[in-house]
């Protein structure tokens, strides 16, 4: 029963919210979906320090880690291929970065748009009203803007809050790779004592 009541609410919010409601859940499946997978893709691995991680054994599966199992395999190479490889991994991070950044640009100027079109209905049904006739026009209007702007702005907040911790630790991760690469070419026998 509370279900169909739920799902009722939905649906209200929908309607109420206008044209822009639509392609607003869809945004916000997409945007959370991709935090979500640039999230996992931002796993370090290990809370341990690149010199405990490159001596341990057992590493996990995480962007460091995986590194250093790389690196290992390749540290016969010279140093172009290490470099050629940490820069490869370096750009692997970016990984929906812009989805994520695009959406969070995007989300409050769809709400915009609804505002400017409830905004519309409303100087519309204004315009057409006779002096005694009721206010259910005006309201839906002005309740259509500002429904639609809400919406725009409770994706885009939490996006970008997201969105700009995950940027951190992208640019965390990225130094550790270039630690990573000046331990690889400097210090090759780290690699060894494993």
């Amino acid at each position: 029963m509370e279900q169909a009541g739920l799902y009722q609410e939905i649906i209200i919010l929908l309607k109420a919210g206008g044209f822009v409601m639509p392609p607003l859940i869809i945004v916000t499946a997409i945007l959370w979906y991709a935090l979500g997978k640039r999230m996992v893709s931002l796993f370090r691995g290990s809370p341990k320090n690149l010199q405990a991680l490159i001596k341990d054994n057992e590493h996990h599966e995480g962007v460091i880690t995986n590194a250093i199992k790389r690196i290992r395999s390749i540290i016969h190479l010279n140093e172009s291929v290490i470099e050629e490889y940490i820069l490869l991994e370096k750009n692997k991070l970016k990984h929906l970065s812009t989805i994520v950044s695009t959406i969070v640009g995007v989300a409050p100027l769809l709400g915009l748009l609804g505002t400017v079109s409830g905004m519309i209905e409303t100087f519309d049904t204004l315009a057409n009203m006779k002096v005694n006739s009721s206010s259910s026009g005006i309201s839906g209007g002005i309740s259509e803007a500002l429904v639609s702007t809400q919406m725009g702005l409770i994706v885009a907040l939490p996006g970008l809050i997201v969105g700009k911790l995950l940027d951190r630790k992208e640019s965390n991760l990225k130094n550790e790779l270039d630690q990573l690469k000046e331990m690889a070419i400097n210090r090759k026998d780290l690699f060894y004592e494993v």
